[in-house]
């Protein structure tokens, strides 16, 4: 499986997968950093794998159009507003691979139709940062178990 070449050992047994980009560690200041400056292609690449996805469906995720993806693998980086995107897209994998611990689950997860989701995927959902938001406060309530 393509997530096995991302994988490293952790001593704490954890899946290394569950915050890749350290979105969930890193200081916030840090993050609007990085974000300004835009995130390096590769970090596209990375979560297109972690997701099972092509790369063009991630690119759509984050916003990319076809035409924009090719100049932007070409520059090898990404512009502020799809490095937040993207970023959008990692807090979640890592929010879900946390509450599931286990990145497969945690795809699989954000790919299934959620009814506290309107029958939406939490993925396509989070297509605006209040609908990430949302998919983020259910996650917060399957962890402290509550369904509803």
């Amino acid at each position: 499986m393509a997530q096995a070449a991302l994988r490293k050992e952790t001593p704490d047994g954890a899946d290394p997968l569950a915050d890749y980009l350290g979105v969930l560690q890193m200081p916030t200041e840090r993050l609007v950093e990085r974000v300004r400056a835009g995130f390096p292609f590769p970090e596209l690449e990375a979560l297109r794998v972690r997701l099972g996805m092509t790369l063009q469906e991630a690119a759509d995720l984050a916003g990319i159009p076809g035409r924009t993806l090719a100049r932007r693998r070409q520059a090898g980086r990404l512009d502020p507003g799809e490095s937040e995107r993207v970023l959008r897209i990692e807090r979640l994998f890592a929010l879900a691979t946390q509450m599931l611990r286990d990145g497969d689950r945690a795809r699989d997860w954000l790919k299934s139709p959620k009814a506290a989701l309107a029958g939406q995927t939490p993925l396509d959902y989070a297509d605006t940062e209040v609908g990430a938001r949302e998919v983020e406060h259910l996650i917060g309530r399957l962890r402290h178990g509550v369904f509803a």
